[in-house]
């Protein structure tokens, strides 16, 4: 678990789609949970909540 946590860490580090000044809140964040026996959970659960803000402005704009 924990080395997926650090996988997830690194990709954030290496984005180039995640704006450069919200990288050390994200990160921060992610090592938090990593403290915390839900962490996955918690990190599934966000990305849900986020991707079922953004899937209808990525369907309007004809990417899914």
């Amino acid at each position: 678990m924990k080395k997926k946590i650090e996988k997830a860490i690194e990709k954030v580090q290496k984005s180039e789609n995640i704006p450069e000044e919200k990288k050390p809140f994200i990160i921060e964040k992610i090592k938090e949970w990593r403290e915390e026996e839900n962490a996955v959970n918690d990190i599934a659960v966000k990305l849900e909540n986020w991707w079922m803000e953004v899937e209808p402005i990525f369907a309007e704009l004809g990417l899914i």
